[in-house]
């Protein structure tokens, strides 16, 4: 069985696929596992320490490819995609309900194909869940860049020349990333206040030790995400949170929607209310914004507001986050595995539902659906 682990070519991706406690498990399996040189650099994880794990390392991203399996973070370009076997597998983020070229290709090249955005979000799948583990960094992430570029300390300072009082912070969205958000903001010791459309979020907002907003709340969808609130709802929403952002120092926003644009939490009038050398972090930025002004990859100014749309979070933390997904990727992969190696089984409760692409179909109902192939799915 030969597994495969490119270096990760997208701009602002430090991240690798595997670390060398997930290569330990994949050569005590049996497995060949070839690793792109410098493919773990960026993360903290050399050459040598990935070859003492049990890994080769390969010269070039054409060998790293050229496996039964390969693993990646982010989704290979087409190019890349030609240079997977035929009946190969491959497993990482793909973007596949809207990537519908990048889906198209690997089912034209027989690619069983595993996007881990796709795992269904059950108990039996949390040590696969990859978009959980990530967004757990992000959170972290999020809060350390506001901090950092903040001119307030985040905790209460008692010195002789005076008390400094602690800095405001606003979560908006409280899944897992705000939830990492908000204990992090506690650690660093702001004042925290959250808000979520889901009333269930307020208990755990506030056994952090957070400060809940009374604002509108609805009840979630079946996937268990925030569904789209309707244009009064949003209104009412917003006049509650203007309070709140204005008076706030630090502001992180996380509220996405999966298969549609953020909703629009911060107006331009609210933004506008704020004060100087406040610091807004928008993780939903490359999704559409939760914040009016936000831009995917660039910090806006606005009236000496700072609004940070970053698009990099995960690899700002690139060696725990690596070790966290590679720990997803081995438990996910792993599911396949069999005393003889490997095989595909699309009846798998956790890698059936994640399987994207498969003998040459696109067999994600998802997917099919967003591609306009309801009809004919088997």
């Amino acid at each position: 069985m030969r597994l495969g682990i490119p270096l990760e070519h997208a701009d602002h991706e430090r991240r690798i696929a595997a670390v060398p406690a997930s290569i330990k498990v994949y050569t005590g399996w049996g497995w060949d596992v070839r690793v792109e040189t410098g493919a773990g650099h960026a993360a903290g994880f050399s050459d040598e320490a990935l070859v003492e794990a049990g890994a080769t390392i390969v010269a070039d991203t054409a060998t790293a490819h050229d496996a039964d399996l390969v693993l990646r973070v982010g989704p290979p370009t087409i190019e890349e995609i030609g240079l997977i076997p035929e009946s190969a597998v491959l497993a990482g983020f793909l973007d596949p309900f809207v990537d519908t070229a990048l889906v198209e290709a690997l089912a034209a090249r027989n690619v069983t194909a595993l996007a881990v955005e796709a795992i269904p979000r059950t108990t039996l799948a949390q040590a696969m869940d990859a978009l959980s583990s990530q967004a757990n960094v992000a959170g972290y992430a999020a809060v350390m860049l506001a901090a950092s570029e903040s001119p307030k300390f985040p905790s209460m300072l008692v010195t002789a020349a005076g008390t400094i009082p602690p800095a405001r912070s606003l979560v908006l969205g409280v899944g897992v990333a705000g939830l990492q958000a908000i204990a992090t903001l506690k650690r660093l010791g702001t004042i925290v206040y959250a808000y979520d459309i889901r009333p269930e979020t307020k208990e755990q907002v506030e056994s952090l030790g957070a400060k809940f907003v009374e604002a509108p709340t609805q009840e979630m969808d079946e996937g268990g995400y925030a569904k789209e609130v309707d244009a009064e709802t949003a209104a009412k929403q917003q006049e509650t949170l203007a309070k709140y952002v204005a008076e706030s120092d630090l502001v992180v926003t996380t509220a996405q929607i999966p298969g549609r644009p953020a909703p629009l939490l911060i107006t331009a009038d609210m933004v506008a209310g704020m004060h100087d050398g406040a610091v807004v972090v928008d993780m939903a930025a490359s999704s559409g914004g939760n914040v009016a002004g936000s831009l995917p990859g660039e910090t806006v100014d606005v009236g000496g507001v700072s609004i940070y749309g970053p698009i990099d979070l995960p690899s700002r933390v690139a060696t725990d986050a690596s070790r966290m997904y590679a720990r997803n990727l081995q438990e996910l992969v792993g599911r396949w595995r069999t005393e003889d190696g490997f095989t595909v089984d699309l009846e798998d409760e956790v890698a059936g539902p994640a399987t994207i692409t498969h003998a040459g179909q696109i067999v994600n109902p998802r997917t099919r659906s967003a591609m306009g192939l309801e009809e004919e799915a088997s």
